[in-house]
């Protein structure tokens, strides 16, 4: 494979990358996964290191791009920000200036947006969105090859979003402006999408043919949904209003009845982790619509084909 980087790009939310990168991306992700199975995949980031900052704590992101990095021959740091200098005072832009001198990309799981905007401003290599108070890509990119895998193009399909309008509805709303499909988000009032994230959305999916709703009733979003999705309702940094959303979140489980709602071969999907019997019954999670762990596990396999595309090698992805 060859290898260039002619302009860094970044992954920071759906706006950051095309219908078109997005197929090809997929294409790639499906061949690295199948030769994951015959451990045939050919070290292309042999030499290549990234960079993790965490301020949030992770399972799936941390062992997905570790893990990913590793296999494609290239190794990933953790990079705590109570560790590096980030937790003394260090400007963030000069972190990122420094950082760039070691890495070939740096990958961060943080609180504020503003702060994964600034690291791309100052960074000269590659910066990746792993998540944000305001918009989680990678999840949402592996949520999107997980429902193809299963069901084909999610192009004119029917995605329900029931629960917090919180960083992950803000990429289903981005990716649903993107891929043209329907999305329907039932959020109990006060807990709706951001505005702006919306209304801009909307705006972009006039031209693929995506729609994009807001209810109140998890019923109405999910009725003849291809794909049901749920969060936690309390997100890390939330916990003091944990007793709060779990009044105003209390009619919003994702179960049985509500599933039975849905399209005869509808999907469920949880980014996870979640909590069994709150957002979503175990029945559900165990039962034969679940697809959460194909969905866990292909974390993996899109953040390879990211980490590759990012870092220049050539997957036939265009280039800007």
């Amino acid at each position: 494979m060859t290898t260039f980087l002619a302009t860094k790009r970044d992954l920071l939310t759906f706006d950051d990358v095309t219908p078109e990168e997005i197929r090809r991306l997929f294409q790639r992700t499906a061949w690295l996964k199948q030769n994951r199975r015959i451990r045939s995949n050919q070290p292309t980031l042999a030499g290549r290191s990234l960079g993790m900052i965490f301020e949030k704590p992770s399972t799936r992101t941390r062992v997905s791009f570790e893990t990913g990095m590793f296999e494609l021959g290239g190794q990933a740091l953790f990079l705590s920000s109570q560790e590096i200098q980030l937790g003394r005072g260090e400007e963030l832009s000069d972190s990122a200036r420094v950082l760039s001198r070691y890495v070939d990309a740096i990958m961060v799981r943080t609180f504020a947006h503003k702060k994964v905007e600034v690291l791309a401003e100052y960074a000269t290599v590659p910066v990746i969105n792993g998540l944000s108070d305001d918009f989680h890509p990678c999840q949402v990119l592996a949520d999107l090859f997980t429902y193809e895998e299963h069901r084909g193009a999610i192009t004119g399909k029917s995605v329900a979003w029931i629960g917090d309008g919180n960083n992950m509805a803000n990429s289903w709303i981005q990716a649903s402006a993107k891929l043209g499909f329907r999305l329907v988000l039932a959020c109990p009032e006060g807990y709706e999408p951001e505005s702006t994230c919306l209304a801009r959305a909307r705006q972009q999916a006039q031209q693929t043919g995506g729609v994009i709703e807001v209810v109140r009733s998890p019923r109405d979003a999910v009725f003849q949904a291809d794909l049901v999705c749920t969060d936690t309702w309390t997100s890390m940094g939330q916990e003091a209003e944990q007793r709060k959303r779990q009044q105003a979140f209390a009619d919003y489980c994702v179960d049985q009845a509500l599933m039975a709602t849905a399209s005869s071969d509808a999907l469920f999907m949880h980014c996870l982790p979640a909590h069994r019997g709150e957002e979503v019954t175990a029945e559900v999670m165990d039962g034969p619509q679940s697809v959460i762990w194909d969905e866990a596990e292909n974390r993996l396999h899109v953040q390879k084909a990211l980490l590759e595309w990012l870092m220049g090698v050539d997957i036939g992805v265009v280039k800007d």
